[in-house]
C-alpha cells in the first residue's frame, strides 16, 4: 500500500519538506532503499548510506539539509525512536488472519464470538469462552473453557490459554506463548533437603529419601489491557489468589512468569527473565535481559535492573541495580572496577610477601 510523505508526515505528527505528494510503499535502511522506499536516516551518521542508496524521500534528524543529501521529500524526527514506533506502525503490512471464521475453527456452541473476530484454520475455542469484538486469532491457537478475552486482541499461532484466564483489551500474543499454565507447586510429607538448606542456609543437611506431592492450581491469571507476551513466554496460574499482569505490560521472549506473581502496569520484561513465584513487583519496573528474581520479595515501581542481575531481596522504588547479588547500579560499579584491579593486587602482595620473606632469611 502506497503512502504520501504528506499522509505519513500527518499521522506521525511530524514536519515534512520537500515533494509532499511523493508516494513511498515502505521502510528500509539508507543503504538499501529503493524509489519507492522511505530512508529511515535519523541521525548524521546515516548520511553515508543514503548515498549508497536509492531514496527519494527520508526520515532524517532536525536541521538536515534534505537537498544536498539527494532527496526530494523529507520528515524530520526530533526523537527517533518514537517516530521508529510510529512509521512502524503506519507501514506494517501486518498479518493475514482471514476474513471470518475458518471452516476447520473448533468452536464450542456456549462460545461467545465477538463481531468482526477472526479466527484461523484448526484452532481451537472452549466451553463458555468470551472472545472480543475485532480479536484476531491465528491457526492452531487453543483458548479452554470460562477464557475472557477483549476487544482487538491479536493470538498469534500456537497460542495457549488455559482455562479461566482473563485477558483485557488489545492483548498481543506471540507465537507459543502459554498462559495458565500450572504454577510449578510441590510438597515432601516431611521437611524435603531443599528445606533444610533454605533454613539453615548451610549445605550440612540430613540426606533421606522424599517423594514430591502436587499442589494443583486454583487460581488463573488475569491480565490487564494493552499487555504483550513474547513468542514461547510463560505465565503460571496462581495456586489459590489469581497471577496478576497490569496493564501496559510488555513481555519478551522466553520470559517465565512462576505462580502468583503480581506485576503492575507498564512494566517491561526483556526475554529469559525469570520471576519465581508470589513476588510482587511494581508499576514501570524494567527488568533486562536473563535478570532472576527470587520468590516472596518485592519490588519496588520504577525499579530498573540491568542484564543478568539477580535479585535476592526487596528493592526499594526508584533504584538502578545491577549484579550477582543485585546492588546499586554505583556500588556494583565500583565492584567491577575493583575486580579488575585484583590481578595487579595480587602481583604486589606477593612481591611483598618475597620482600618480607627475603629479610626473615637474612
Amino acid at each position: 500500500m502506497a503512502h504520501s510523505i504528506a499522509d505519513l508526515a500527518q499521522a506521525l505528527g511530524l514536519q515534512a519538506e520537500g515533494a509532499l505528494d511523493l508516494s513511498v510503499t515502505h521502510a528500509a535502511e539508507p543503504a538499501d532503499a529503493g524509489p519507492d522506499a522511505l530512508a529511515l536516516a535519523m541521525a548524521p551518521k546515516y548520511a553515508d548510506g543514503l548515498a549508497m542508496g536509492r531514496a527519494r524521500a527520508a526520515i532524517l534528524w532536525p536541521g538536515a539539509d534534505w537537498r544536498a543529501l539527494g532527496l526530494e521529500a523529507a520528515i524530520f524526527a526530533p526523537r527517533p525512536r518514537m517516530a521508529m514506533a510510529r512509521v512502524s506502525q503506519e507501514l506494517d503490512p501486518g498479518y493475514d488472519f482471514g476474513a471470518d471464521i475458518h471452516p476447520s475453527a473448533c468452536i464450542d456452541p456456549g462460545a461467545q464470538i465477538g463481531n468482526g473476530a477472526r479466527i484461523g484454520p484448526f484452532a481451537v475455542i472452549g466451553a463458555r469462552a468470551v472472545i472480543g469484538a475485532g480479536a484476531r486469532i491465528g491457526p492452531h491457537v487453543s483458548v479452554a473453557e470460562d477464557v475472557m478475552i477483549g476487544d482487538d486482541a491479536t493470538l498469534h499461532a500456537g497460542v495457549r490459554i488455559a482455562a479461566r484466564v482473563r485477558i483485557g483489551a488489545r492483548f498481543i500474543g506471540q507465537p507459543g506463548c502459554v498462559i495458565g499454565g500450572d504454577g510449578f507447586s510441590f510438597v515432601t510429607p516431611e521437611p524435603s533437603a531443599a528445606e533444610d538448606v533454605r533454613a539453615k542456609l548451610s549445605g550440612d543437611r540430613e540426606i533421606r529419601q522424599q517423594k514430591w506431592q502436587r499442589i494443583n492450581s486454583l487460581g488463573a491469571v488475569r491480565i490487564g489491557d494493552d499487555v504483550e507476551v513474547g513468542a514461547n513466554s510463560s505465565i503460571d496460574r496462581g495456586t489459590v489468589r489469581d497471577t496478576v499482569i497490569g496493564s501496559g505490560t510488555k513481555l519478551d521472549s522466553l520470559v517465565h512468569i512462576g505462580h502468583n506473581v503480581e506485576i503492575g502496569e507498564d512494566a517491561m520484561l526483556c526475554g529469559q527473565v525469570g520471576i519465581a513465584g508470589s513476588t510482587r513487583i511494581g508499576n514501570r519496573v524494567l527488568l533486562a535481559g536473563k535478570v532472576g528474581v527470587n520468590d516472596n520479595i518485592f519490588i519496588g515501581d520504577d525499579v530498573i535492573a540491568g542484564g543478568g542481575t539477580r535479585i535476592y531481596s526487596n528493592v526499594p522504588a526508584g533504584r538502578a541495580i545491577l549484579g550477582d547479588p543485585a546492588t546499586k547500579l554505583e556500588t556494583q560499579l565500583e565492584i567491577r572496577k575493583a575486580l579488575r584491579r585484583l590481578p595487579r593486587m595480587a602481583a604486589r602482595i606477593a612481591e611483598l610477601q618475597r620482600a618480607i620473606s627475603g629479610q626473615k632469611d637474612e
